[in-house]
């Protein structure tokens, strides 16, 4: 998907078209995740980029939509660039000393809290 979403309308108030945009990316995410996976794959990894206009958009990660689209409704912007391309990923693997980091830092939070 790569669209510039328009925010203004004659007949429908800015927060519908604002609720309209999310619910229209919710549905292509799900859609997108619903396809079939090559072989060599695990998930659906997602591309997007988020800007005022196509030519300044940025690198966002895909659970950052839904924040940079109420962004935009902050900033009262007409429209909007968001483009969000389906790339099929394969999980890597954790190294052991990767996964003792975590298990460390875990257990100095839960020390912190008591």
């Amino acid at each position: 998907m790569k669209k510039t979403f328009k925010l203004s309308h004659p007949t429908i108030k800015y927060p519908r078209l604002i609720e309209a945009t999310k619910n229209e990316v919710k549905k292509y995410l799900k859609r997108e995740r619903n396809k079939k996976l090559p072989e060599y794959a695990d998930f659906w990894g997602f591309d997007c980029r988020f800007g005022q206009t196509e030519a300044l958009a940025e690198e966002i990660h895909v659970a950052q939509i839904n924040e940079k689209i109420s962004f935009a409704e902050s900033k009262e912007w007409t429209e909007f660039y968001l483009e969000i391309l389906a790339t099929p990923a394969q999980r890597t693997k954790r190294d052991a000393a990767d996964e003792q980091e975590d298990e460390y830092l875990e257990s100095e939070e839960h020390d912190e809290d008591r």
